[in-house]
């Protein structure tokens, strides 16, 4: 695939933009040509040809990942052929469900690369399970709980191999977990904008808002004058009047503000309005935000050797340049609208551009290794936002009793390097209702195949997930018993269809398995491109009362 165009040189250029970026032109507006070209260079695996993963995959198709495997060995049923939309209803029946799959999911995305496997997991793990290690995420729907757990294990066993994407569904309920090592972000996307450094103004924009004279100022532009520029000049002034000391208390912080107002020459000018609100930016020191600091004593840094990944290269001189006055982060180039004309804010963007960029050759000279230009800038521009995330295993939450367990252990769970804050049931009954019942369903099904489960064997399951003397969650009788009126209701169909065709009671209705297909897959595009923050934990979804939630 040829590379897409930079949205934003594309907005600025008079050229028009090439066809494969009018193509993708609103998901270039999320994640841009680099988050493009690292979807186009990943190859999903697909475990099961279910509704719900075919859902899935029509995500990742249609925004262009590069290639897809669905590993299947099963048949098309009538079942399948009346709730996946991917197959060709009753001309389907019978054919292999991964080549029919396939096959029409290619229709979505003509520079899409698919591929039908009709191997069988077990066999695959048993002869040959470095099978798995080409792909750049895997993704499982409903495998087994044996199957899942050696494929979870395997995958966990080296940071090196792929991500492990695992999603249950039954009826309404289904939920998805995210299983990686660790997992850095630099674009995330924040909500939080840079700091523009208006308390610690740099040389050239203190000595550009001090040398304006206000006073004889044109009206029009003194209506224009950025509201950087006038806090900058004001704060400068009270300096003078107040030894040095930016307001501290709330009448002087009240007075400050007054000033700014006192400086207008007609009521109306919105600048200085602007300016009033923005003036908590005087006395509201810029430093290294908390939550960068804590990441200076990630332990990679203290093991940071030439072969450690290029983030914590950078991390480590980020760490270094904030050492060094004005102890802050690099300044970024990028300004919120204001009220202004074209030539101030030109005028001021210019200012923090060239500042921006001694910055950062400033923040080169602390690297170690070489790192391509456009990471760093990147790494940069975002350095206020940067994410660390550190992820557990597949089954984790299970296999510790003080994660699921009673309120009287919230201490415990607390206390130790999980990264719960607190027992499941205690913080998230209803989540941990439905992770649950899905996990009783899929444990009774592996261990009496065929036959259909009831209430009571489900909750006895369920419980037995638990410590001893530790009660389910209040809300797991209602969860348990709307998945077990739908799983009736498909029995009863398949059995009625086809008794030899039964498999385990899953129910992949059409409405969850298109919210669920859309849910994994931007998990997946998050993971894929290093942007935005991906869930970090069990996501449960009830489409009864339409909600989702997070253990």
């Amino acid at each position: 695939m040829s590379e897409a165009q930079d949205i934003e040189d594309v907005t600025i250029s008079a050229d028009q933009p090439d066809s494969k970026t009018r193509r993708y032109d609103r998901q270039l507006r999320l994640w841009a040509a680099t988050g493009q070209s690292a979807l186009e260079d990943a190859h999903i695996l697909v475990i099961s040809g279910s509704a719900t993963a075919t859902s899935i995959l029509k995500n990742l198709v249609l925004p262009g990942v590069g290639k897809f495997t669905i590993l299947d060995h099963a048949r098309v049923t009538p079942e399948d052929a009346g709730n996946n939309f991917f197959l060709e209803g009753p001309s389907s029946i019978g054919k292999s469900r991964a080549e029919e799959a396939v096959r029409l999911l290619g229709e979505l995305n003509d520079g899409v690369v698919g591929t039908a496997d009709t191997s069988n997991v077990e066999e695959l793990l048993d002869n040959n399970p470095s099978y798995f290690s080409s792909f750049t995420i895997v993704v499982a729907h409903n495998l087994g709980p044996k199957l899942l757990d050696r494929l979870s294990t395997l995958l966990w066993s080296d940071d090196s191999l792929p991500t492990l994407v695992a999603i249950r569904s039954a009826g309404f309920l289904a939920e998805f977990f995210i299983q990686f090592h660790e997992h850095t972000v630099v674009e995330s996307h924040s909500e939080t904008a840079p700091s523009l450094r208006i308390d610690k103004a740099f040389p050239a924009l203190l000595d550009y808002s001090l040398s304006l004279d206000f006073a004889k100022m044109d009206p029009t532009d003194h209506t224009h004058i950025p509201y950087v520029v006038i806090l900058v000049r004001a704060l400068e002034d009270w300096k003078k009047a107040h030894d040095g000391r930016p307001p501290q208390t709330y009448p002087e912080k009240k007075a400050f503000k007054e000033g700014v107002l006192a400086m207008k020459v007609k009521f109306d000018e919105e600048n200085f309005d602007e300016a009033e609100s923005q003036a908590y930016r005087c006395w509201t020191e810029t430093g290294v935000p908390s939550d960068i600091a804590a990441l200076f004593q990630d332990p990679q840094l203290s093991t940071l050797s030439p072969s450690s990944p290029p983030f914590f290269q950078l991390l480590e001189a980020l760490r270094n340049f904030t050492l060094e006055p004005p102890h802050t982060l690099p300044l970024t180039s990028t300004l919120p609208d204001m009220k202004a004309n074209t030539d101030g804010y030109i005028h001021l963007q210019k200012l923090y551009k060239t500042q921006a960029e001694e910055e950062k050759a400033r923040f080169k000279s602390y690297l170690t290794v070489p790192i391509d230009d456009a990471v760093i800038g990147s790494f940069v521009k975002n350095a206020h936002a940067l994410k660390v995330l550190r992820g557990r295993k597949w089954g984790a939450l299970d296999a510790d009793h003080a994660l699921l367990g009673s309120s009287d252990e919230f201490e415990y769970a607390y206390t130790t390097d999980h990264l719960l804050s607190a027992n499941a049931i205690a913080s998230s009954p209803k989540q941990t209702s439905i992770h649950l019942s899905l996990s009783a369903l899929s444990s009774l099904s592996a261990k009496q195949p065929g036959v259909a489960p009831t209430v009571d064997s489900l909750t006895a399951e369920a419980q037995a997930l638990l410590a001893p003397g530790t009660e389910l969650p209040e809300d797991f009788a209602d969860y348990v018993g709307e998945m077990y009126v739908v799983l009736l209701i498909e029995l009863d169909r398949t059995y009625a269809n086809n008794p030899a065709s039964a498999r385990s009671p899953t129910a992949d209705l059409p409405n969850t398995a298109a919210l669920v297909g859309g849910l994994v897959a931007q998990e997946v595009i998050k993971v894929i491109t290093k942007q935005y923050v991906p869930i970090n934990s069990y996501c449960t979804v009830d489409l009864v009362e339409t909600w989702t939630g997070v253990i």
